[in-house]
């Protein structure tokens, strides 16, 4: 299939994207590669595609208070060359190396996954684990949304009409681990994980399980595995498969931890 007809403009600032997005069926792009196949399959039908990709000031990586904030148009590539990001957030840098394959990486964007909260991608559930901060960007100015409560559902999050992630803030961690199941390398998750330890605690989301990155703040293995709920069947995998694995993958977090 091909895409249906649309209108396209590539805006050099915040303010005249806002006001691109003031228009009805007006949709952003960003790296593309998610909205991309959705427009070909016909799943998406904007009127009018509004590039931010020209938009100076949502490529940048600066480490801040304990915290590095990171760009929402920074590739997975440039995330996961960023000396700053492999040296205070080991999490992200390694997350994105799970992320696809590289032309994928090279083009696809940090704010762009946020944005769409696809229940398998790696990025939400290291954004919840971390307990990130997501900057959200209007013409009435910058709003914080805690991970925990930008992300809503499934493909849902906490961004309004006329609303643009400008990036996203990742406190440090102590400790940190990554580890996703997948039936072939760059395929979409089965299960995965995040998880830190920060001042003695450790935070464990998992994704792949549910609408959205599940958070657990167990104080013992045992705990973990039993507060973990009950994951959601999919084509391939049924609930007590996933189940199984994110126990496996539990076990195998909490002795790196």
């Amino acid at each position: 299939m091909k895409a249906p007809p649309f209108a396209y403009a590539k805006p050099r600032s915040l303010a005249e994207a806002f006001d691109l997005l003031a228009r009805p069926g007006a949709k952003i792009l960003a790296g593309g590669q998610s909205l991309i196949p959705a427009l070909n399959l016909r799943l998406s039908e904007p009127e009018l595609l509004v590039d931010i990709t020209g938009i100076e000031g949502l490529s940048e990586i600066r480490v801040e208070k304990g915290a590095v904030r990171i760009g929402a148009l920074r590739t997975h590539t440039q995330v996961e060359k960023s000396e700053e990001v492999r040296k205070h957030l080991p999490l992200v840098a390694q997350a994105v190396t799970h992320i696809a394959h590289p032309a994928i990486r090279n083009r696809g964007t940090l704010g762009g996954s946020l944005a769409l909260a696809d229940p398998a991608a790696e990025l939400p559930a290291c954004a919840l684990a971390l307990e990130a901060v997501l900057v959200v960007a209007s013409k009435k100015g910058e709003r914080r949304v805690a991970a925990a409560d930008f992300f809503k559902g499934l493909f849902e999050t906490d961004l309004g009409p006329g609303e643009i992630l400008a990036g996203a803030e990742f406190p440090q961690a102590d400790k940190s681990v990554f580890l996703e199941l997948t039936r072939r390398q760059g395929d979409y998750a089965i299960v995965g994980l995040a998880g830190v330890t920060k001042g003695g605690q450790k935070r464990i989301a998992l994704f792949g399980i549910g609408g959205k990155p599940v958070l657990l703040e167990p104080r013992s293995l045992e705990e973990a595995k039993k507060s973990l709920p009950e994951p959601a069947a999919d084509l391939y995998h049924t609930s007590s498969t996933k189940a199984h694995l994110a126990r496996v993958l539990l076990e195998r977090a909490w002795n790196r931890l």
